[in-house]
């Protein structure tokens, strides 16, 4: 267990707001950006990475998207067409689940 930067894990102000509103649960990302019980803070709040799991984007569900503050599959869709240049959604792109929860 390590603490990481928030920012590392959650390279948006607008995504930390999220996770420290119980809003976004987790993030898919191309690497590895964490490991489980590695711990950081927002707000003055702890929280917990308590799950890593490789995955495609086309395991991806509108619960998935939910979990990362979009209303469904399609606006996350656009979110990553916007985020990352010459995005192009293949199904078969390998990315990493990062699941974190709040630390009581």
């Amino acid at each position: 267990m390590a603490t990481i930067d928030a920012g590392d894990l959650f390279p948006s102000e607008h995504m930390q707001r999220g996770v420290s509103a119980g809003e976004i649960t987790q993030i898919h990302r191309g690497d590895h950006y964490a490991d489980e019980g590695d711990r950081f803070e927002l707000d003055g709040d702890q929280f917990e990475v308590v799950e890593i799991r490789e995955r495609t984007l086309g395991d991806l569900t509108d619960e998935d998207a939910r979990a990362e503050g979009m209303s469904d599959m399609e606006q996350y869709r656009e979110m990553l067409n916007r985020a990352h240049d010459d995005f192009e959604w293949d199904p078969d792109s390998e990315v990493v689940m990062h699941r974190v929860e709040k630390v009581a």
